[in-house]
């Protein structure tokens, strides 16, 4: 069993940044891989970005490539979503989740834990 807890959105401006976390309870941490989604209102959940278990494998959804870094440190349990050069239509709540398959995939199906959410909003 793996609780997630997600912490850091708020409301920036466009151009600016944020850093979202990624707190997870549990020993076997090191061994899922994890994403970040994110949805907005009145749309569907899309994927955002993955790391493996072990960081050397990210992957992102081609609109944020570029502006945001994902990143792990498995000694706190934790990953973190840097975003820069945010925009408007970044506008969402993230969520993060983790893939007991240690790879790190697109698909919010294959993910077995969720956190809770946290909202990033983005004004123009």
């Amino acid at each position: 069993q793996v609780q997630l807890v997600e912490s850091g959105g708020g409301l920036v401006q466009a151009g600016g940044s944020l850093r979202v976390s990624c707190a997870a309870s549990g020993r076997t941490f090191s061994s899922y891989a994890m994403g970040w989604f994110r949805q907005a209102p009145g749309k569907e959940r899309e994927f955002v970005a993955t790391i493996s278990w072990s960081g050397g494998r990210t992957d992102y959804l081609d609109s944020v490539k570029g502006r945001f870094t994902i990143s792990r440190d498995n000694t706190k349990n934790t990953v973190y979503l840097q975003m820069n050069s945010l925009k408007p239509e970044d506008t969402a709540v993230y969520y993060c989740a983790a893939d007991p398959t240690g790879w790190g995939r697109r698909r919010a199906h294959e993910y077995d834990y969720w956190g809770q959410g946290t909202q990033v909003t983005v004004s123009s």
